[in-house]
């Protein structure tokens, strides 16, 4: 059996806990923090709106 700090169940979520709690700090801490426009969120905003563009014009494409 694997070792495990305190369950099988609770080591992933503190796993994915202290993920996350370190990428907000990264992205926070002013001598971390990427430039305006690169943020993790902004990008996000930007490639789904990309996908909903190609989208869009894929289905206006085979519209008989």
């Amino acid at each position: 059996m694997p070792p495990v700090l305190l369950s099988r169940a609770l080591d992933p979520l503190l796993g994915v806990f202290t993920g996350l709690t370190a990428y907000y700090l990264y992205e926070t801490h002013p001598r971390t923090a990427p430039p305006p426009g690169e943020r993790l969120q902004e990008l996000a905003k930007w490639k789904w709106s990309r996908w909903q563009q190609e989208r869009e014009e894929r289905l206006r494409a085979n519209e008989p």
